[in-house]
């Protein structure tokens, strides 16, 4: 764990800097706006939408949708219960986690997931979907529900589950 501790100092500068300020209130409440399009509801209204106005398009960005969700979430779990990183303590919180643990963010690897995914079907929308998926994970610091060091592995997991996801289609 000796090896850990400059990460963990790190990590708990970069969210005292993100959550100790006179702002902090209203810094949350927009990022709790911003996090819930990341809960995974706007997942399927996009598969949704590209099956009503994509068509052609619409079963292979299904399928690798599904496929690259069927490679993340499973990789999340045994990645959180392996680690078992303690979100952050002793900081202000302003929101409820649905879990205990904190590595890696699994809001940020489902958004970077379908920024890829999006972008590899849709390559204008970039401009769009990379500043949100990286807002997404930016909230979930600024809630206090993760450190930096947890949405850098969600970023990382999304987008190696979406490329592999996309290699194999």
């Amino acid at each position: 764990m000796l090896l850990f501790a400059p990460i963990q100092r790190f990590d708990y500068a970069v969210s005292t800097w993100c959550l100790c300020h006179r702002f902090n209130h209203y810094t949350a409440r927009a990022s709790r706006l911003i996090s819930r399009t990341g809960d995974g509801h706007l997942y399927l209204l996009v598969a949704l939408l590209v099956m009503v106005a994509d068509r052609p398009a619409s079963f292979g960005f299904v399928k690798t949708g599904l496929t690259a969700f069927a490679i993340e979430l499973p990789i999340y779990f045994l990645l959180k219960n392996l680690f078992k990183r303690n979100r952050p303590q002793r900081l202000p919180s302003f929101v409820q986690p649905s879990d205990r643990y904190s590595l890696p963010s699994g809001h940020t690897a489902a958004a970077f997931l379908m920024a890829l995914l999006i972008v590899s079907f849709y390559p204008a929308l970039g401009w769009l979907v990379w500043p949100w998926a990286a807002l997404v994970g930016l909230s979930r610091v600024l809630l206090g529900v993760h450190f930096i060091t947890d949405i850098v592995a969600g970023i990382a997991l999304g987008l190696g589950a979406a490329f592999f996801a996309l290699e194999v289609q």
